[in-house]
């Protein structure tokens, strides 16, 4: 075959390498983005304990800087980490007043800080993942549902029977996203015109209303004014307005998705929106009843009150204690009783998934469930023609049994620390702090340093949930190949 000499390949089109040239990646960048998201991936609880700490840290330091007082000085330490842990965690217990000791810019980051912890750390970010991509891969939906079910954010398979499921999960950021815009703007429309009836020019009405609306439905319990709800003590409208932004942000995101979609078909809810509604509504009308009564002849609270008032103020109670943290009231004037009702309220909280903390009422259902199947001598428990399977029961017990630790062991560490101060208060603050409720004695404000900074970590571990927790420190599931000789203990 004859060879060809001097011939030269054909150039190439320049516009075609251009196009195929590979695009130019900063190496450290992308090695750095590639690792968040394995870590995120692949355990997300670690990452949301992760991401919860360096928003306490960085909040800190926003709270340490000189333009967060009114004073204009560097706060102490305890106060800026401690209000920057109350404020991510949507807790509401400070060691300093609140209103008179941080500046407008010391609001604002607040105001910012709650509108984060309230959303949750993993479906916030999520949510700017769906805003900036418009779209959601399976890492994300994953991520962003260990909000919606804590144990997603433990490896290994999840039964998709649940109030939201996997592919909802987009749905869910929107409805999440749409709703805390639509819930604290229609509470902060309701509240201003109140406000300029009292006499607040149109300016502070403004600031104040959306700022008690952003606190209402996070359920924090702060206030920008030093008479905190003095003018508003005894008004219905300005009452009721808050107590349902905190019953909206109490519920639960999963409930307000399943609301949104079937509001007027029952039929068509989740056994999860049905035991979150009963129960909570449940532990409502019970509290008020019981502090109503309670409280009757208490001179130092409800005595001297007209019946309308006594029920106002009983439902404002019963409201609050369950994680909303205003106070019309000084808890340090309720009767012991009052007290330990309240202490009782607290620890259950609101709905799973919500602003709210505590065990969650679907965890006291649950266990009622359990109690009333063994009762009647049946294996399965079941509400609402549904059976609940056994492992969502394993799991309740294992809330509450570190719920009840967590609260016990910050209360026998204040209780070592202040010898001389009552147990009652102690018990309180630290189940608030658990609970992130937000109600107080005083005991919080008034404590030594050690004591608040065991009363933060408390906070810290009652808003990142026991299930958290426990997903986070386990890498991984493990299951067991082999089954051990069946043997009954003694119980009861």
């Amino acid at each position: 075959m004859a060879r060809v000499v001097g011939m030269r390949p054909a150039a190439r089109d320049p516009g075609v390498a251009m196009r195929t040239k590979p695009v130019q990646r900063d190496p450290l960048l992308y090695r750095l983005r590639e690792g968040v998201e394995d870590f995120a991936g692949s355990t997300p609880a670690r990452f949301a304990l992760t991401v919860f700490g360096i928003l306490i840290l960085l909040f800190t330091g926003l709270f340490l800087l000189p333009i967060s007082t009114t004073s204009g000085e560097v706060p102490n330490l305890i106060d800026a980490a401690f209000t920057a842990v109350s404020v991510i965690c949507v807790t509401g217990l400070s060691t300093v007043d609140m209103a008179t000791y941080w500046s407008g810019w010391g609001h604002l980051f607040v105001f910012i800080g709650v509108e984060i912890g309230g959303i949750g750390v993993l479906t916030l970010a999520s949510i700017l993942g769906l805003v900036i991509s418009r779209k959601l891969g399976l890492r994300t939906r994953l991520i962003a549902a260990g909000d919606a079910n804590p144990l997603r954010l433990r490896k290994g398979p999840v039964s998709e029977g649940q109030a939201v499921r996997l592919g909802e999960t987009g749905s869910l950021l929107r409805t999440v996203a749409l709703s805390v815009l639509v819930i604290e703007a229609g509470v902060a429309a309701l509240l201003f015109p109140r406000m300029l009836i009292q006499g607040v020019d149109p300016l502070s009405a403004a600031w104040q209303s959306v700022y008690i609306s952003a606190m209402a439905f996070t359920n924090t319990g702060f206030l920008p004014t030093s008479e905190g709800l003095d003018p508003y003590a005894t008004d219905p409208w300005f009452l009721t307005v808050l107590m349902i932004g905190v019953f909206l942000g109490a519920i639960g995101f999963p409930v307000i998705y399943v609301l949104s979609r079937h509001l007027l078909h029952p039929r068509q809810w989740s056994l999860h929106v049905k035991l979150s509604l009963v129960t909570s509504l449940f532990l409502l009308v019970a509290g008020a009843v019981v502090f109503f009564v309670l409280e009757f002849d208490n001179a130092a609270s409800m005595k001297g009150m007209d019946p309308g008032q006594r029920i106002l103020q009983s439902f404002f109670i019963s409201s609050m204690a369950r994680s909303g943290g205003f106070a019309t009231l000084d808890m340090h004037q309720f009767d012991g009783s009052s007290l330990m009702v309240i202490d009782m309220l607290m620890f259950v909280g609101g709905g799973s998934a919500s602003t709210a903390g505590g065990i969650k009422v679907t965890t006291l259902a649950i266990l009622f469930l359990a109690a009333f199947a063994e009762a009647k001598g049946v294996d399965d428990m079941e509400a609402f023609e549904r059976r609940i399977p056994p492992d969502v029961l394993r799991l309740a017990v294992s809330v509450v049994l570190w719920g009840a630790t967590t609260v016990a062991v910050s209360s026998v560490l204040l209780l070592w620390i202040t010898p001389d101060e009552r147990l009652d208060y102690i018990l309180f603050d630290a189940i608030s702090a658990f609970a992130t409720c937000g109600l107080s004695t005083g005991f919080t404000a008034s404590a030594s340093e050690p004591a608040q900074w065991i009363l933060a970590a408390t906070m810290f571990f009652g808003r990142i949930g026991t299930v958290t927790l426990a997903a986070a420190l386990a890498s991984s599931t493990r299951r067991q190949l082999f089954r051990r000789p069946e043997e009954r203990p003694i119980v009861g």
